[in-house]
């Protein structure tokens, strides 16, 4: 059987053809599965999706009626997909439950101090042969209140090293991780952990609940010199709102890693036609805001886990298995 594969990056398709060697043949392209790209799909009966792919009612529509029974999906989010619908359709739907945490956790950090220690604007500066230190100065993190919405594996890693920095630690979450109150964290609540904290990091899955979570109340509750890092999910921040907020020259920093309308931009190539998104580009022209596409979880670690479990969730589908990876269950299966 031939496997294809929507939205593979140039460094992960050697990665996928060769975990997939010896099992199925796999065909990897680097459009995005959308409205527009489905129909490719058609005689397909596995796919397999990156999380930036739209799969959407009239999605789904298209690649049942192509013959396509399987989805794969190479991420731990699954927001982007309808899972009523595919149910509904006779899909079976499966993601990556776990890879691994240190990869966004240290990426989290990374975007942090880039943003702390103004090393952007340094690093373009000295391009131009331009050293001096006017605008560059950051502070210390040794001592400083770090708060962490959403403790779990990769908010755990993010915690152990704001630990070794030796900052105090809040977190927020339904569940206290005691491997977090083990290293002194203080779980309190959502308000107080925003209005003490010099740095909060979100690590939270995106629900109904959590849309917007960063909204234009919980912006204003947070100190005006605070750092504000999103490596989770674009929409846990009401973008509008932070743009506003920003305009009143509020935050030391700001990095998001995600944003709540990259799909159609992210993992693109958009410096020739521009960009229409408004609040996007605004966004951009702020000092003290940094971009980054979604590329948290990029390491040759985590896209190895990532490509590994996809394979083995296919694996499973052609044997009739299931697994804790299974979000739409299977349909008997009768040859």
């Amino acid at each position: 059987m031939e496997i294809l594969a929507f939205g593979v990056q140039a460094d992960e398709k050697p990665l996928i053809e060769k975990a997939f060697a010896g099992h199925h043949d796999v065909r990897c392209l680097d459009v995005f599965l959308n409205e527009d790209t489905a129909p490719i799909a058609a005689g397909y009966e596995v796919i397999s999706t990156s999380v930036n792919a739209s799969l959407n009612n009239r999605v789904l529509q298209t690649l049942a009626a192509g013959g396509t029974q399987m989805i794969a999906q190479r991420s731990t989010g699954f927001n982007n997909i309808d899972l009523q619908v595919a149910e509904r359709l006779g899909f079976t739907v499966a993601r990556v439950s776990y890879y691994s945490p240190y990869s966004v956790a240290e990426f989290a950090w990374t975007l942090a101090m880039a943003v702390n220690r103004r090393v952007v604007r340094a690093s373009n500066r000295t391009r131009d042969f331009d050293f001096r230190l006017d605008g560059l100065m950051g502070r210390d993190m040794h001592g400083r209140t770090v708060g962490v919405l959403g403790t779990g594996k990769i908010g755990e890693a993010f915690t152990r090293i704001a630990h070794g920095y030796g900052m105090r630690l809040l977190g927020w979450d339904v569940a206290e991780n005691p491997a977090c109150l083990e290293l002194g964290m203080k779980y309190v609540a959502k308000d107080e952990l925003l209005a003490e904290a010099d740095l909060v990091s979100l690590h939270v899955p995106l629900f109904p609940e959590t849309r917007h979570i960063i909204d234009a109340v919980a912006l204003r509750s947070m100190k005006d010199e605070a750092i504000l890092v999103n490596s989770s999910r674009g929409a846990l921040i009401d973008t509008e709102a932070l743009v506003g907020e920003l305009r009143q020259g509020r935050f030391c920093g700001v990095a998001l890693d995600v944003y709540e309308a990259e799909a159609g931009l992210f993992f693109l190539d958009k410096s020739i036609q521009g960009v229409e998104d408004d609040t996007l580009a605004r966004l951009m022209t702020f000092p003290n805001v940094l971009v980054t596409s979604h590329q948290a979880y990029y390491t040759v670690d985590a896209v190895g886990q990532i490509i590994d479990t996809t394979v083995n969730n296919v694996l499973d589908y052609t044997a009739g298995r299931r697994s804790e990876n299974v979000l739409v269950p299977a349909p008997p299966r009768t040859d």
